[in-house]
């Protein structure tokens, strides 16, 4: 069995797409899966199971689009353990390490490669540093000044659609839970 990470785009925000978790939880079990759990209520799930992600995304997105009324069509990363080790042990040198300082996000790449996402930022200068990763863009913003910041700018780019964010204390946190099996 492989260990899993399931990154679910845009449910539980502003009231739309609402998917309980206990309800994800029993979805993603009655599918076959094991051991599933679930982190935070913004679609951060861990589970195992013997298939390919390609297998297991198309599942869940047609499991979710049969089980919960949704305004959107949810699109889901699938990402074994490695590929989440990957992304921490890749992160840019002394990424995350400033929380105090700095609001750190890790942008996962859905079906889209990281030279195409990247042209959707426009980064302010002294307040937003982007760094390219492997299926990922490093995002950081100084905190004191996160109201300049051009980051949410993203969201009107069709690009958007393409990406999945958790902030870097998520995403940690998520690979702890993950060791911790």
């Amino acid at each position: 069995m492989t260990h899993y990470f399931g990154l679910l785009r845009g449910v539980n925000v502003g009231g739309k797409n609402k998917v309980p978790m206990s309800d994800l939880r029993e979805g993603l079990r009655s599918l076959g899966y094991a051991n599933v759990s679930t982190y935070i209520a913004s679609g951060n799930v861990l589970f195992e199971s013997a298939d390919n992600a390609e297998h297991i995304r198309t599942r869940i997105e047609a499991a979710l689009i049969q089980t919960f009324k949704l305004e959107d069509m949810i699109k889901v990363l699938v990402m074994t353990r490695e590929q989440l080790h990957d992304v921490i042990a890749n992160k840019p040198s002394h990424f995350g390490d400033r929380p105090d300082t700095y609001h750190s996000d890790a942008i996962f790449l859905l079906g889209i490669d990281t030279t195409e996402a990247m042209t959707a930022f426009s980064p302010r200068e002294g307040v937003d540093t982007i760094w390219p990763g492997d299926g990922v863009i490093y995002s950081q913003r100084v905190s004191a000044q996160r109201t300049k910041s051009r980051l949410n700018r993203i969201t009107a780019s069709p690009l958007y659609k393409s990406m999945t964010i958790r902030s870097w204390n998520t995403t940690v946190k998520l690979w702890e839970l993950s060791r911790a099996r």
